[in-house]
């Protein structure tokens, strides 16, 4: 779960920038706060994020125990060409890691999580 400040520009950037799905979402008047499940396919089968939304709350400190959230792409080079034409943040473009041969990018969400873009395993 990652808590968000603005949910739509969230849902925006899930969807539009890395290609998933909102799967579905819910408003909690009682508590004030709506979540919204986004994913690259059905709950049964897939993982999926949770993106929770406090009403009463525009942004959030991302904090030093949280590192990154991964997700294995078929070619991490395309995947980040595409993120930029979207209008997606890089951070680290699409090369090598440095201990090893696998291919690794990372991009920031709007609320500044990072997520690592993974080649496939070898």
């Amino acid at each position: 779960m990652l808590r968000v400040g603005d949910l739509q520009k969230s849902i925006k950037f899930y969807t539009e920038i890395l290609g998933m799905t909102l799967l579905r979402q819910k408003d909690y008047p009682d508590g004030k706060f709506t979540l919204a499940f986004v994913g690259y396919g059905d709950e049964s089968n897939n993982t999926a994020i949770e993106l929770t939304h406090n009403w009463d709350t525009d942004s959030y400190d991302v904090g030093n125990g949280f590192g990154h959230l991964a997700i294995e792409v078929d070619d991490v080079y395309i995947a980040t060409d595409s993120i930029k034409k979207n209008g997606g943040k890089i951070l680290r473009e699409a090369g090598p890691m440095n201990a090893g041969k696998t291919i690794i990018a990372f991009v920031e969400d709007p609320d500044g999580y990072q997520i690592e873009l993974l080649g496939p395993k070898n």
